[in-house]
């Protein structure tokens, strides 16, 4: 058990950290990232609406959730927010160019989100503040929590959408 525990620290370190790293760049500007200001113009161009909401959620759905899933703290949680982060990610910047991350398209979001998913199923493991605040999760509600996150994520997929055919009617 020791190693299915390690190995599942090492997954949630890489994977928890990565998406904090993203999320630090969009929040902070750090690791050549946008910083906040600038995230916002991104998100306004990808049409969310209201910006300032939008681009807060995602930057620290990607710095918090993703320092929560290292820690293997609240990982339900994290780990449903990460994965409906992922399936924006996916669908809303790099869906049209393919699979390979080269040509920017969903391989690498793709993998960090089913490795999130992975995550959420089996739970945090041993070597987890989860673990030490005795936070266990039936199997069926890990799978509610998945398959939540994925609606979610779809959810706020569309709201480009509707936002920008509500302003074309709206203008008409």
């Amino acid at each position: 058990m020791e190693t299915f525990d390690t190995g599942l620290l090492l997954l949630r370190l890489a994977v928890g950290l990565t998406f904090a790293a993203h999320g630090a760049q969009k929040v902070f500007g750090w690791w050549g990232g946008p910083g906040f200001a600038k995230w916002k113009g991104a998100m306004a161009g990808m049409g969310f609406r209201p910006v300032t909401l939008f681009a807060a959620v995602s930057a620290g759905v990607e710095l918090v959730g993703g320092l929560a899933l290292a820690a293997g703290f609240l990982t339900p949680l994290a780990g449903a927010a990460l994965i409906a982060q992922s399936v924006v990610i996916i669908g809303q910047v790099h869906w049209q160019n393919g699979f390979f991350n080269t040509k920017g398209g969903y391989e690498f979001p793709l993998t960090l989100g089913i490795a999130v998913a992975a995550i959420t199923l089996i739970g945090a493991g041993a070597w987890s503040v989860d673990a030490a605040i005795g936070l266990t999760v039936e199997p069926a509600v890990s799978v509610a929590f998945v398959i939540a996150a994925l609606v979610a994520g779809l959810v706020a997929l569309a709201i480009p959408r509707v936002t920008a055919s509500t302003e074309r009617a709206a203008h008409a």
